[in-house]
Order: structure tokens, then C-alpha cells, then sequence
């Protein structure tokens, strides 16, 4: 099962690395769009040089496949390994291959699709475990070395790439495309890494939470979670129920707590990833999705 996991990784993140070389070269090549990163980094020097980012992205690179050894774990080392090669490649594909794209020099399309190809490769790479190298490998030596967050260490990283982009090649009409492009690729990316899934997580506290846990797990098969409470006004200690539904279970489940007690406290919130009996297990603990 884990060897063909893994072979079931390694696929999606070479597809993943696909997706962003079509959008990279289709999109932000061929319309003078910058990018983040390691990634807009080899942009630069493509634009300074003529040197390929089919190659310059693998050179870039290599130096911190040596730092990534230590810091990323020998799985997600090797995941890196394939995500950053397996772009080159595709990189090396596109560029002598390339599509024209009919878009009518209209920048605001064109970011929208820079964004989105992008935004799916990269949150399919990472989906599974993988990464394109660079700024990664630096934000994880950051946050060792220097107590940096690593959304933050990637985040200025992307900042001075951009910058040192509207210093060298873009115009600033070219910048702000840039940045709608990039801004729209991070959504991409939290929503393919989140899941179109989303449950609702429900915490109830009320008088007859009995009655209540007894009927949602009759009424609508769900399990419920009994904690301890503990009220600051009241000074009590009291029972808290928790409980998670799909989404579109969520009005029937205010129905049957209100239906027992219209007075309870109800807190929902958004669950971006649910795991186990109910969701992705089966009762006999068996996988619902293969």
C-alpha cells in the first residue's frame, strides 16, 4: 500500500510540475510577466541573459539540494528531488513546443490564467508531498537558524524577486498583473491544498446535551464528542459537545439541536480538513475513497 502511495505521489507531482511549466512559459513568458520565488528569479536571468529557466532552475537549485538533505527529511527530499527536476523538464518541453495563446494582449486574462495554471500545479505538487526546491528549503534554514516563520521567510523572499523584477525587465503596468497573477496563484494553491471539501464543526452547549448527542447520532449517524467545560461567568463546570457535519448537513443539524433545545449555544465553524470514521473511513475502518 505505501510503495504504491508513493507511486501515486510521484505521478501527481510530475503532473502538478506540468501544469505550472505549461502556465509559466505560456502565460508569464510569453506576455513578460515576472513570478516569485526560484521561479522568478530564472525569469530574470531569462530576461537578462536569454539563459533558458529550463536549465537556470536546476542550477539554482542544486546548491540547496544539499541543504535540503539535512532539513527536509529523506521522503520530502526525494519528493523535492522529483518536483524540481520534473519542472525542468516540462520547462524544457514547453519552451521548444510552445502553444500560441490567442488572448488578444489582454493582461488582466492573462494573469487570471497565469494565476490559476500555476496555482493548480504548485498546490497539486505540494498536495502530495513535493516541492520545486528553492525558496522552500530557504524558509525551512530560516526558521531553523533565525526564528522566522516560513510563510513569512517565503513571503519577503517573493517580495524582493518581484521587486528586483520591476528594477530589471517589468514595467510597472506589467508589475501590477504580476501581483494579481501572484495573489490569485496563492488562492489556487490554499484551495487545492485545503480541498473543495469543507466540513462545519459545531460546539453546543446547552442543558440537555443528553438528548441531544443521543438524537444527532440517531437521527443523522454522526458521532459527538463529549468535553469538559468550564464557564468563567458561571464558575461551573459543565458539558461541551462537539460535533462535525459535511456542509450541507449543517441545517439539519441546527435543526435537531433546536428542535431539543431552542435556548442552546451553538458555535460553527469552518473545518477545511476532516479525516477518519464518517468522512474518509468507513465503520470497519476501511478507506471511502480509494
Amino acid at each position: 500500500m505505501n510503495h504504491s502511495l508513493r507511486i501515486k505521489n510521484i505521478l501527481l507531482i510530475l503532473l502538478g510540475a506540468a501544469i505550472f511549466a505549461f502556465g509559466l512559459v505560456h502565460f508569464n513568458m510569453q506576455n513578460n510577466l515576472a513570478e516569485g520565488g526560484f521561479t522568478g528569479l530564472t525569469l530574470i536571468i531569462y530576461q537578462l541573459t536569454g539563459f533558458k529557466p529550463s536549465y537556470s532552475n536546476l542550477l539554482l537549485n542544486i546548491p540547496l539540494f544539499i541543504i535540503g538533505w539535512k532539513y527536509l527529511g529523506r521522503t520530502a527530499f526525494y519528493y523535492t528531488i522529483i518536483g524540481t527536476v520534473g519542472l525542468s523538464f516540462w520547462l524544457w518541453i514547453f519552451e521548444r513546443y510552445q502553444i500560441p495563446m490567442a488572448l488578444g494582449n489582454d493582461l488582466m486574462l492573462v494573469s487570471l490564467f497565469a494565476g490559476v495554471s500555476i496555482g493548480v500545479g504548485l498546490g497539486i505538487i505540494f498536495r502530495y508531498g513535493g516541492t520545486t526546491g528553492g525558496v522552500d528549503i530557504i524558509a525551512r534554514f530560516a526558521n531553523r537558524y533565525f526564528g522566522i516563520g516560513i510563510g513569512r521567510a517565503m513571503f519577503m523572499f517573493d517580495a524582493m524577486v518581484i521587486g528586483l523584477s520591476i528594477l530589471t525587465y517589468l514595467s510597472y503596468r506589467e508589475a501590477m498583473y504580476t501581483l494579481v497573477a501572484v495573489f490569485i496563484g496563492a488562492r489556487v494553491i490554499d484551495f487545492i491544498q485545503e480541498g473543495a471539501y469543507s466540513a462545519r464543526g459545531a460546539i453546543i452547549i446547552s442543558e440537555k446535551n443528553v438528548e441531544i448527542s443521543k438524537k444527532i447520532m440517531k437521527e443523522m449517524d454522526r458521532g459527538v464528542t463529549v468535553l469538559n467545560g468550564y464557564g468563567s461567568f458561571t464558575k461551573q463546570q459543565r458539558e461541551v459537545l462537539y460535533c462535525v457535519v459535511s456542509k450541507n448537513e449543517l441545517f439539519r443539524l441546527k435543526n435537531v439541536i433546536t428542535s431539543i433545545d431552542p435556548h442552546a449555544f451553538v458555535s460553527v465553524s469552518e473545518v477545511h480538513d476532516v479525516l477518519g470514521e464518517g468522512f474518509t473511513l468507513d465503520e470497519n475502518k476501511n478507506p471511502l475513497h480509494s
